[in-house]
């Protein structure tokens, strides 16, 4: 039995020690906050509830085996709620698609009949190549450490899977090659955004995200997202994990052998033989970890671009939207010029605007009123006075999202802004960046720091580390670090 230190009770961190408490190991996470979840987080006010992180749940499965193999059912702790017509899409041209939640095969034949020519076609071809990328690449790519290129190597025993996964190919470029009509081009890229990063730069390999969000289902939770960080929490005491509030680390403790614990910024010291890392890493290399062996970490982690981040307004709104889905992407002009602001560190001009607003009684005061998670890319990196132009910038988008044919600036009973600022000073994600580096270019994927770390005992888990950000793949590498810890 090992003593394990989680750095941060993010749902990486959460997930970790839940499976690592079943093992037998004497756990403890210590959080810096005065809450647990990271950036799953929620905003309550007046009887309206906001998910102000992930407002979508995919990939059910990762958390069906977290929560079976540490102590029962996924269902048994959330509300787990399948979305008919989950997505809602606006093009600049007018036009207006609705999907459903799951299955390729429906979804497709949607957008042959919203969209018309040969979109039906063309998307069953995409999802079927992206089916069998899922295929070559889940195993020993997602669901296994990083090694650095060894990794592309081992991908490469195929030349029929190599074509397939086209490493070379960006996203944008795969879509204007499978589509021919320019929305559903622009739908693709916006996937992009998933890992934070330009459908120009980033691989062609992210044609699995729609894939697997069609294919397994676009989920809810009722009461929101939220909740599953709750019932984890609730997990993690069940099994026996000490969680630790308000207790910020200072440094991670080393010797030639490897880690003895961490330094608390009040001077306590708590021995481990294990750290578990749930933080930005390029916090931890640079300030938590005082080793000459995470050194090469440090500088391969500092040559990836920082994903971008996100401006929010939540919206308490008085009467109901007709037509409104559970969410809505509403499409600028100019998409390039989004990617071009948001990496040139710019407050987009004219940006996308994605809007949630669940049908769910317990995420507002009554039927009468709505929830609104309003949410535009936003750069993570540049000097941007937030504090300045939270007000103006937040007028700016109420304006766009009216030109876009939904004018609700009299219906806002009240409004509550959250700048890239206001998350990097919740979270500490420097410069609010949601999943630390973007995937943009060819090599960024090796450039994600690594869940083995240099240093001996030391493990990173969650969205800054391998495989990468958002819920599925956050769980997924609370996996990869327990079975790493395992073999340890």
């Amino acid at each position: 039995m090992a003593r394990v230190v989680v750095i941060g009770a993010g749902m990486g961190g959460m997930a970790a020690a839940a499976r690592l408490a079943v093992k037998g190991h004497d756990v403890t996470i210590v959080e810096q906050g005065a809450t647990y979840g990271g950036k799953l987080a929620r905003y309550s006010r007046d009887g309206f509830v906001f998910d102000t992180g992930p407002s979508l749940f995919t990939l059910p499965a990762v958390y069906r085996d977290l929560f079976l193999k540490t102590g029962g059912a996924l269902e048994d702790s959330v509300d787990l709620q399948a979305l008919d017509t989950a997505f809602g899409y606006r093009f600049p041209d007018g036009s207006t698609l609705d999907l459903p939640g799951v299955d390729p095969g429906r979804i497709a034949r949607a957008m042959g009949d919203q969209l018309g020519g040969a979109a039906a076609e063309d998307w069953r071809g995409l999802m079927d190549r992206a089916a069998e990328v899922w295929r070559i690449t889940r195993g020993p790519f997602l669901q296994s450490p990083l090694n650095g290129a060894g990794t592309l190597v081992r991908l490469a025993t195929d030349p029929r899977e190599v074509k397939a996964v086209a490493p070379f190919r960006s996203l944008r470029s795969l879509g204007r090659k499978h589509l021919r009509d320019p929305r559903q081009v622009m739908l693709l890229d916006r996937y992009a955004t998933y890992q934070g990063s330009d459908p120009r730069k980033a691989p062609a390999a992210l044609m699995t995200v729609p894939y697997v969000e069609q294919a397994f289902g676009a989920w809810h939770l009722g009461g929101g997202v939220a909740t599953l960080a709750d019932a984890l929490a609730h997990r993690c005491r069940e099994r026996g994990v000490t969680l630790r509030l308000h207790a910020d680390v200072a440094r991670v403790r080393t010797s030639s052998v490897g880690v003895t614990g961490v330094e608390l910024v009040d001077g306590e010291v708590i021995p481990s033989d294990v750290v578990v890392a749930n933080c930005d890493a390029t916090r931890l290399y640079s300030e938590l970890v005082r080793d000459e062996r995470a050194r090469p970490a440090l500088k391969r982690v500092r040559k990836a671009t920082p994903s971008l981040s996100g401006f929010v307004l939540l919206l308490a709104v008085r009467g109901r939207t007709p037509g409104l889905r559970h969410h809505n992407v509403w499409f600028p002009d100019d998409y390039d010029a989004e990617f071009d602001d948001i990496f040139s560190g710019r407050p987009v001009r004219d940006p996308t605007v994605y809007v949630c607003a669940p049908d769910d009684p317990r995420m507002r005061p009554d039927d009468e009123h709505e929830s609104w998670f309003v949410l535009v890319n936003a750069p993570s990196v540049g000097h941007v006075d937030w504090g300045a132009i939270r007000e103006s910038y937040a007028d700016r988008v109420l304006e766009v999202m009216a030109r876009r044919g939904h004018d609700i600036r009299d219906r806002i009973l009240w409004r509550e802004i959250q700048t890239p600022a206001d998350l990097d000073a919740r979270v500490r994600a420097p410069g609010g960046a949601i999943y630390g580096t973007s995937s943009n270019g060819v090599r960024a994927a090796f450039l994600r720091p690594a869940n083995v770390s240099p240093v001996p005992g030391l493990f990173l888990v969650g969205g800054s580390s391998h495989p990468g950000g958002g819920l599925p793949l956050v769980g997924i590498s609370a996996e990869i670090v327990a079975e790493a810890i395992g073999r340890a």
